[in-house]
């Protein structure tokens, strides 16, 4: 017979909601390892996206991505490193970045002074790395089973980045992974934003890693039709823009840390901003194709608003997903204008910049926003160059050049859909977080 668990104090009795801010910051991206390295490219307006040369790509139809090209073989200790999937790898050096960013130890929890049952970690994927089941397949088939390295299982899990960053800060509180198609990674933030919210622990580590720029994946999603045919160096992702003919593949990783307000002032953290709130909504409209009309953006888009108590006047800045597709775009932007209004905020999409990363994406574009509210500057779009806006797409986007923030309002959004319809929103609180 079973006896009741010692349950902690805060599950016995649910907490009234507490403020969630961002202390800290990490990303792996196309531009490189580090934020700084991230925000420098986005307000330079440059294009990272290269030309996949590898032998394994030869005869692709499509063969542009957002892929990070630094040795991260130097980067981690090789005996961790040999354990990881590539998606893990910037996974834990993203999450080491926040984490120091926040002002705590690099060796992690017990060092930092924190009670390690008290700090969590929240990930968004969608695949991982995908490289990993497809080399244990060939393995098999070429030289057989004594071939497949008893690694291949362990890496293959999408959970593993969320496993090694916990084993690499010594964070025991929980490592949860979220798999909701790109929209993963913000749906990771607003997950870990509850979880601090209503006290199960009261600082965590949320964002996405993803690596899925292999060949089959490259080839599937040529196969849909959902990709650029453009070459790397023709700016082949732009969103919003007439000319857009798909959404080019990328890998990275970017990870916020989150604690809650009274924890971070506590500790005389520096706050960038509030994780004001989060929203969530399904298109239940097609396995891949977007709902055109924009509702069930426009349903995640209202409830992103009302988690963080604010209304459409308040937003001073979107970043949009944007994949510059056709019709996701466009769907965006009808959900946009029908929530914000005929003149919404000032919109901004980095997919020009990045390519889409897919799970990562949600986690580096809040990066980003988070960034935009810090300093007060929008970084431009790009591949959408003035008179090349889709007539169809009524929004305020900031091209040229980085651009103020309005000097009225508060509220940044970062948006993230994925394929089946996933909607996801995070709400970001700038001046009144402190």
């Amino acid at each position: 017979m079973c006896s009741k668990p010692d349950v902690p104090e805060p599950f016995h009795h649910r907490a009234a909601a507490r403020r969630v801010v961002v202390t800290g910051l990490g990303a792996v991206t196309p531009f490189g390892v580090g934020v700084p390295d991230l925000w420098r490219g986005l307000l330079e307006g440059r294009c990272a996206i290269r030309e996949l040369t590898g032998e394994e790509f030869t005869g692709l139809p499509v063969r542009a991505a957002g892929t990070v090209s630094v040795d991260l073989a130097g980067l981690l200790p090789r005996p961790q490193a040999r354990r990881m999937n590539r998606a893990a790898q910037f996974g834990v050096l993203a999450a080491r970045e926040a984490w120091r960013d926040a002002g705590f130890d690099g060796s992690g929890t017990a060092a930092s002074g924190l009670s390690p049952d008290r700090v969590g970690v929240s990930v968004g994927a969608i695949l991982g790395d995908a490289s990993v089941l497809v080399g244990g397949d060939r393995s098999l088939r070429e030289k057989g089973p004594r071939a497949v390295s008893p690694l291949t299982t362990p890496m293959t899990v999408p959970s593993q980045a969320a496993s090694q960053i916990s084993l690499a800060l010594r964070i025991t509180g929980e490592a949860r992974t979220v798999t909701s198609a790109c929209a993963s990674g913000t749906e990771a933030i607003g997950q870990a934003i509850d979880r601090i919210r209503y006290g199960h622990v009261d600082v965590a580590l949320a964002g996405g890693a993803e690596a899925v720029v292999t060949p089959a994946i490259m080839a599937s999603f040529a196969a849909m039709r959902a990709l650029s045919t453009r070459p790397a160096g023709d700016l082949p992702s732009r969103p919003f823009a007439r000319d857009r003919d798909g959404f080019v593949n990328g890998e990275g990783a970017g990870f916020l840390l989150l604690e809650s307000e009274e924890h971070a002032r506590a500790r005389g953290a520096r706050v960038y901003c509030e994780a004001a709130g989060w929203g969530l909504s399904a298109d239940a409209h097609h396995m891949a194709a977007p709902d055109p009309s924009g509702t069930g953006v426009a349903l995640a888009l209202h409830r992103a608003l009302w988690d963080a108590g604010g209304s459409p006047a308040d937003v001073v800045h979107v970043n949009a997903h944007a994949t510059a597709t056709i019709d996701g775009d466009l769907a965006e932007a009808n959900a946009l204008r029908a929530v914000l209004g005929t003149t919404p905020a000032p919109v901004t999409a980095l997919k020009g910049h990045l390519g889409h990363l897919q799970g990562a994406a949600g986690g580096v574009e809040a990066v980003a926003t988070v960034l935009t509210l810090h300093h007060g500057t929008i970084p431009p779009t790009i591949g959408c160059a003035e008179g090349e806006q889709d007539e169809a797409i009524d929004l305020d986007v900031v091209r040229g050049g980085p651009r103020a923030l309005p000097g009225h309002g508060d509220l940044a959004l970062s948006n993230s859909f994925g394929f089946g319809g996933h909607n996801a929103v995070l709400a970001l609180r700038g001046r009144s977080a402190g």
